[in-house]
């Protein structure tokens, strides 16, 4: 299958997927979100896959929703954000639900949906320069992409709170102390690492691997497509205030 905004590399039993829409910093929108729900749901279907490594080119990991986008249909009024909204939490529920081990290469900024994206991930190994950040508030948002169900899972419902509330940015060595970073590495060891570490699961027990993360779902996630519809209908409330139609219209004119 031809992907427009990532790449898909298999070897060794090794599906290396890379978001790869650098100029927009791998932004989380309708093409790129359906083509990651796309390609793991190929990637759970191929019997030779045994271990999914998640990365990206350019120097973002993901700096979550397309903030062109958004700016775009606040001044022409005709983005459909609900569209955008029922699929976003989809990549995360299916990056869950997937039977296969799923290893987040992060470098550089993890942003907003880009950081939910790093926590739907089974491993997570960053680079020095790695900085997660829960930023939706900073625009009038709540988290989407599944965010506070991920977080309170990862972080404890104090600290997902925290984090939301704030919008402040995580640097590596704090997501491996809070526990959803597994390990740390200079950038230019990242892509090693990450393929060392993707070697030895591809060498591992698939089934337990399988079963491990049935029953991860099974006591963790169960209830994550119940919990969806209440993210959205918060959010679709949010874009509608001028709040939020002001923090994106001053974000993007003062980048510009």
């Amino acid at each position: 299958m031809a992907y427009e905004k990532i790449q898909l590399f298999v070897s060794d039993g090794i599906a290396t997927v890379s978001m790869d829409s650098p100029k927009n910093m791998n932004a989380m929108d309708k093409t790129l979100i359906d083509e990651l729900v796309g390609v793991f749901k190929e990637c759970e279907q191929d019997e030779q896959i045994r271990v999914i490594v998640l990365n990206s080119t350019g120097k973002a990991f993901s700096g979550g929703g397309d903030i062109g986008y958004m700016y775009k249909g606040i001044k022409e009024g005709g983005v459909d954000f609900g569209a955008v909204l029922k699929n976003v939490a989809k990549v995360t529920k299916t990056m869950k639900a997937l039977s296969k081990p799923i290893i987040g290469s992060v470098c550089g900024a993890a942003a907003g949906g880009g950081m939910m994206l790093a926590l739907a991930c089974d491993y997570v190994i960053a680079a020095e320069n790695a900085v997660f950040s829960a930023a939706f508030v900073n625009i009038g948002l709540v988290p989407d992409s599944g965010g506070l169900y991920l977080m309170t899972r990862a972080l404890g419902a104090n600290k997902a709170a925290e984090l939301a509330l704030t919008g402040r940015p995580i640097k590596a060595e704090e997501a491996k102390d809070l526990g959803f970073v597994a390990e740390i590495v200079p950038v230019e060891e990242l892509t090693e690492s990450t393929m060392k570490k993707a070697a030895r699961f591809a060498q591992g027990p698939q089934l337990a691997y399988a079963k491990i993360k049935e029953l991860l779902y099974a006591c963790q996630f169960a209830d994550y497509e119940a919990y969806i519809p209440l993210e959205v209908d918060a959010q679709l409330l949010c874009v509608e205030t001028d709040d939020f139609k002001n923090r994106v219209i001053a974000f993007v004119e003062k980048r510009s």
